[in-house]
């Protein structure tokens, strides 16, 4: 999967959706790798619907693309995620508890 980065928070990292044709292009010549989705992170928030439309778009992207798999969601946000087509979730919190600082 290549990671998009749709926010403007510097925490985050990813490609530029305007590179994303380029680069899926440059995956696909490479014999070895087999792109399948995408997958961001949108902001931490504690509100699910926030992440919504960063979900709306990864999917969007994806569509256009012509790639099946979405990696995006945790444990917080993980029904606005399934709802926009998410494949993937992240659930650790939800499975192992919180972290310890």
């Amino acid at each position: 999967m290549l990671e998009v980065k749709l926010s403007e928070e510097e925490a985050k990292s990813g490609a530029d959706p305007a590179a994303l044709a380029e680069l899926i292009e440059a995956v696909g010549a490479c014999g070895n790798l087999r792109l399948l989705g995408l997958m961001t992170m949108p902001p931490w928030t504690e509100d699910p619907e926030a992440s919504r439309p960063y979900f709306r778009r990864l999917r969007e992207l994806a569509e256009r693309h012509g790639l099946p798999q979405l990696s995006m969601g945790m444990s917080h946000d993980l029904e606005a995620a399934i709802e926009e087509g998410a494949t993937c979730v992240r659930v650790g919190t939800a499975l192992f508890g919180t972290r310890r600082a």
